[in-house]
């Protein structure tokens, strides 16, 4: 059963990931959840899995003009730098805690698309 997860999860997430919505908000509270993966696990293999969805992805929204590479390196930098801070956070904070960080995170991104779900239909009504 826990394959069937597995591959669900990579597919799910693989999708997500491909439209640029991040697919670790499937892929991280699939293997913590169900598959009773350490959070600190699930964290890093969405990072691995990550690597080829962007080598894989990149090149289709290039192709199709998606991808504005005029201004990246204002947006490179201070990321690269965030997630060298971020990573030796999270490798830091005890297991539990992580938890409860992405689950607020999640809690956080739910709200947000609530507000702006009801704003576009205030709009449109």
């Amino acid at each position: 059963m826990s394959f069937i997860i597995y591959i669900a999860a990579g597919l799910l997430s693989g999708i997500l990931g491909g439209m640029g919505m991040g697919g670790g908000t499937i892929l991280i509270p699939a293997l913590t959840i169900f598959l009773g993966v350490n959070q600190h696990l699930a964290q890093a293999t969405n990072v691995i899995a990550f690597l080829p969805m962007a080598a894989i992805v990149l090149p289709q929204h290039k192709k199709r003009g998606l991808l504005r590479t005029d201004d990246v390196w204002e947006i490179i930098v201070p990321a690269l730098i965030s997630t060298v801070l971020g990573g030796l956070l999270m490798a830091a904070l005890p297991t539990e805690v992580l938890k409860k960080l992405f689950g607020y995170f999640l809690v956080a991104l739910a709200v947000k698309q609530l507000f702006s779900l009801v704003a576009q239909l205030q709009k449109s009504g």
